[in-house]
């Protein structure tokens, strides 16, 4: 059992398990800052657009709906109706992609300031050995006879 806890204490001291902790509890925070980006900013805009349609309340009823109970989410589930939100689907959709393009934007960003230039190949060098044509062997390119059988090379 001590051996167990000895290897999970090594496991969760590695750089890289704490580095990504961190990464979950800053994303977390960072969810409530882009949910509120995606209904309060984005999303009115998304509307006006639309004609002043809400997502939020695009849904189908499952179930015939009792007299007298409006048609919106909290009403029918009050009412025991099981409906098919999918314009939840649709805003859950452009949180997801305005959180996907902002999370790259920052780590765009992160990387610019770190100074992270993408490495460019280098140009191939010229090669500074040739094979010889009789024995195989390895040799400088400015050789005129094989070291190895002492035959001689043609330029």
């Amino acid at each position: 059992m001590k051996k167990f806890f000895n290897e999970f204490k090594e496991f969760i001291s590695k750089g890289n398990v704490l580095d990504m902790a961190v990464g979950v509890v800053i994303g977390a925070a960072f969810q409530g800052i882009i949910k509120s980006l995606v209904d309060d900013v984005i999303m009115p805009f998304i509307s006006l657009i639309t004609g002043g349609m809400d997502f939020s309340s695009m849904l189908i009823p499952l179930k015939e709906v009792p007299e007298g109970v409006e048609l919106t989410a909290a009403a029918l589930k009050e009412a025991g109706v099981p409906t098919f939100c999918y314009g939840n689907f649709i805003s859950a959709i452009i949180y997801f992609l305005i959180l996907a393009f902002v999370v790259f934007l920052l780590v765009k960003a992160v990387a610019k300031v770190r100074g992270f230039v993408p490495k460019k190949e280098a140009p191939k060098a010229e090669p500074t050995t040739k094979k010889c044509p009789f024995c195989c062997t390895e040799i400088d390119i400015k050789a005129t006879r094989c070291p190895h059988c002492t035959s001689e090379l043609s330029e």
